[in-house]
């Protein structure tokens, strides 16, 4: 007779209760610091495009050996999406022990890369910015603006937050809700220029294509996390600001590979690929230097890292199991020999 094994199913709100950002911010600490050291394995993403046109499935493996873990997330993108009541980004994040092989949970892919981006912003930003920053300014207004702002509120006090968003009233509903829910004042924008002149920490969490950013509105000692734009034909901030900022990433590769932001300025010859700072890892295992002055303009582009995902999912697989969240359905079985 054979033994089904068990399957850890984990839905939006299970992640949402089992992983807060403060101990995403610390697992993910653990899990670049790993990649740096050579304890983790980070592909390239893959993707298909699909035949409609209107989108992609993506594939983002990796394996931290420190934790004996590895996984994939799986997800269609599709960026009409954006402005529905779906999230552009849905999918799974599957979860496999090294040992056996064994696969341990499933959880919600947006959620996961909801949390786990801002979590990376933040510890950029603990990083990067000059200490005591604390004018934000977000730029967009949907999942990666609430999920950076809870990120940077649980790692910092912030005295003054601002927000722009393309849409007027998803600014307006953005102010309301998260404003409410943080029991804060957030005050809208009339333009990227005016939420950012006065910002020391600026988040740009949108679609754009083009450059929404420029670098004469960006004043000495900001720390800007360039989070929205993730492929090699768009970009969120211009050649200008790439130029006077001392630019850090999650992983050369992955950059100089998927950053718009970063390969435009490089095909227009303004910037280089030695010319990227560091990694983020090389920064908090102390191997580079951040932040050399308090005027300087830092830049952390994020693409995300699977490695990003499979921390998640392992931390929120150990919490659900302490708090009794999930669905456990039997999946594979144990055979006699």
């Amino acid at each position: 007779m054979t033994e089904s094994l068990p399957l850890l199913v984990l839905s939006a709100a299970d992640v949402r209760a089992a992983l807060p950002m403060e101990n995403c911010i610390d697992a993910l600490h653990h899990a670049i610091c790993a990649l740096d050291e050579g304890k983790a394995i980070n592909p390239l993403r893959s993707k298909m495009a699909l035949s409609a046109g209107n989108g992609l499935l993506g594939l983002m493996p990796a394996e931290i050996s420190s934790i004996g873990m590895t996984g994939i997330k799986i997800v269609t993108v599709l960026p009409g999406n954006h402005g529905t009541e779906y999230d552009s980004h849905q999918g799974g994040v599957f979860l496999f022990e090294t040992e056996r092989g064994q696969p341990l949970a499933l959880a919600d892919a947006a959620e996961i890369t909801a949390i786990r981006t801002g979590a990376a912003s933040a510890l950029a930003t603990r990083a990067l910015a000059r200490n005591g920053a604390g004018d934000l300014a977000i730029i967009g207004s949907g999942v990666q603006a609430r999920s950076h702002l809870a990120a940077l509120m649980a790692d910092r006090t912030l005295r003054r937050i601002q927000v722009w968003s393309r849409n007027p009233i998803h600014a307006q509903r953005f102010a309301q809700q998260a404003g409410g829910r943080h029991r804060i004042t957030i005050e809208i924008a009339a333009s990227v220029e005016e939420a950012v002149t006065q910002a020391d920490i600026i988040c740009t969490t949108t679609s754009a294509a083009e450059p929404i950013l420029k670098g004469d509105w960006v004043q000495s000692g900001t720390h800007i996390n360039a989070v929205g734009s993730s492929v090699p034909h768009t970009r969120e901030v211009d050649s200008a600001l790439i130029q006077k900022s001392s630019v850090f990433v999650d992983r050369r590769e992955s950059a100089l590979n998927e950053a718009g932001d970063l390969l435009f300025p490089i095909q227009e010859k303004c910037f280089a690929a030695e010319d990227i700072r560091a990694e983020l890892g090389e920064v908090l295992n102390g191997k580079k230097r951040g932040r050399q002055s308090a005027e300087e303009i830092t830049l952390f582009k994020s693409l995300g890292l699977g490695i990003y995902d499979l921390i998640a999912i392992h931390q929120s697989y150990i919490k659900a199991q302490e708090l009794g969240l999930g669905v456990t359905v039997p999946f594979g079985e144990l055979r006699n020999v």
